[in-house]
């Protein structure tokens, strides 16, 4: 009993009974070494054929230009702008559950950190799809960095907040992807050693001649700590330059010093959503319910919930910072929220982001699985309205009524839109028929302290208090791959 470090109350990370450390690699590798079913095939046929329509919107855009889309004198930002906050938000649950909780040494990150970390790689290279598009000549997007160029010293005006968004999103994707692929340096080793042929030569290359010595673990460990240092402050930093691009200007609805803060909550609140719906999907279709548990999805489910309550305390703020600084136009700019004509939008992002969320409240629906997919969703529909609601609806009435305008989406806005969806669920498709979507190295790594079967080999020691015991025997009915008839022989 002195050597475990975990109490026996607390829920196994690992379910199920026998698991051993091959079983790990064979179920974790199992849609990597073997020939997809016909559920990847659907997903991803549906997903190509959305990346396709991708690139014909984005064609259109650079042959025809950003005249193509719905864009006028008023309303300079829409759906471009709107697609590119959404999509880097959506990227900030991956780093924080691998950086923040590998710092604070939560074990439940293990099983879910690899999927989030692709998904955040993902969704910013659909976020930075939308600003090369929005450019007009996208061939002159390298000037946005401080680069030699063949006209002499033509730097960029670094007083520009989309200047820093540059920077900001171009470090966090850096970092992200190295911290990403450090962490598959010991899986691809384990694909290499069962692999033959050219599969084998590929993964030798991809995992830079790991040899599983102590030294390379130390190492191994030392760098990924380092890394979730550095990008630590980056989940905070990349979404309040991000709100910068609104907050310095003096647009009603717009120049508040709330925004860095309440787009950081609300980018955690859109990004573990949708870890939330990929991941439940994904558990099910690969066979993954012993590594992705009903404490996993409560666990993200609570964050969500408390996600939800900052973004909901940040629109009653909006509401009384606007009331309380007496101007009318700040005031008319949030009323102008629920009674002007895009009143279904801002009923959309109240009713989705605050009212769905406290749904989550209720353990029955935080544990079950239907309704928290469903609820995923419905966050990130809400996310978005609320970034659409922030830029259109607050640039569609000027100070002057003669330059008010409506905002009409097109079908290449449209055709934009759902084709990042589409560019996305296709590298996700392929990242998890490539490379392993759960960190084995990790997941093994607490076999034999949070696993189901080690705290039932406690139980059946014998020595362990009654009402520890009862209590977790009670909570383990919550868990979709547990026998309970184990339990009621010891």
């Amino acid at each position: 009993m002195a050597s475990h470090s975990e109490s026996i109350i607390r829920e196994p990370l690992i379910t199920g009974k026998n698991i051993t450390y091959a079983q790990i690699t064979n179920d974790v590798l199992r849609p990597v070494e073997n020939m997809p079913g016909k559920a990847w095939w659907i997903g991803f046929s549906v997903a190509s054929l959305g990346a396709c329509l991708w690139v014909f919107a984005v064609s259109y855009t650079f042959w025809y230009g950003i005249g193509s889309w719905g864009l006028n004198k008023t309303v300079g930002w829409a759906w471009d702008i709107t697609g590119f906050v959404w999509w880097v938000g959506i990227g900030h649950a991956g780093t924080l559950i691998s950086a923040i909780l590998l710092l604070f040494r939560q074990n439940w990150r293990n099983s879910i950190n690899r999927s989030a970390e692709a998904m955040t790689i993902f969704a910013v290279i659909c976020a930075a799809t939308y600003i090369v598009a929005h450019m007009g000549r996208p061939w002159m997007a390298v000037y946005s960095l401080p680069l030699p160029n063949q006209y002499g010293s033509l730097w960029v005006n670094f007083n520009s907040p989309l200047i820093w968004d540059v920077f900001a999103i171009s470090t966090y994707f850096s970092v992200s992807l190295v911290f990403w692929y450090t962490g598959l340096l010991p899986d691809l080793a384990t694909i290499r050693d069962r692999a033959t042929g050219l599969r084998r030569k590929i993964y030798s290359v991809l995992s830079f001649g790991w040899t599983g010595s102590v030294k390379t673990w130390q190492r191994f460990e030392t760098v990924c700590l380092i890394l979730a240092g550095i990008s630590t402050p980056l989940v905070l930093s990349v979404h309040t330059i991000v709100s910068m691009d609104f907050a310095t200007s003096l647009e009603p609805g717009w120049h508040t010093t709330i925004f860095p803060p309440y787009f950081v909550a609300g980018a955690i609140f859109s990004g573990f959503a949708m870890v939330q719906t990929l991941l439940l999907i994904t558990r099910k279709v690969l066979g993954l319910e012993n590594y992705i548990t009903m404490f996993h999805i409560e666990a993200m489910n609570k964050i969500i919930l408390l996600t939800g309550s900052i973004v909901g305390v940040a629109y009653l703020t909006e509401f009384f910072i606007a009331y309380y600084s007496g101007g009318e136009y700040e005031q008319y700019t949030f009323l102008n929220r629920f009674i002007g004509p895009y009143w279904w939008a801002g009923c959309m992002m109240y009713g989705c982001n605050v009212l769905m969320t406290q749904l989550m409240w209720f353990k029955k629906i935080r544990t079950n699985i239907p309704i928290s997919w469903v609820l995923s969703i419905v966050v990130n529909i809400g996310m978005w309205f609320e970034r659409f609601v922030i830029i259109v609806v607050s640039l569609h009435r000027d100070y002057l009524t003669s330059s008010w305008a409506m905002f009409y989406p097109t079908r290449i806005d449209l055709s934009v839109f759902i084709g990042s969806i589409g560019v996305f669920f296709t590298l996700f498709l392929l990242f998890i028929r490539v490379l392993p979507s759960i960190a084995m190295a990790e997941v093994k790594l607490i076999l034999k302290s949070s696993s189901e079967q080690s705290k039932k080999k406690l139980i059946d020691e014998g020595h362990l208090d009654k009402e520890h015991v009862d209590f977790y025997t009670e909570s383990l009915t919550k868990f979709d791959s547990v026998d309970m008839a184990d339990y009621e022989k010891i």
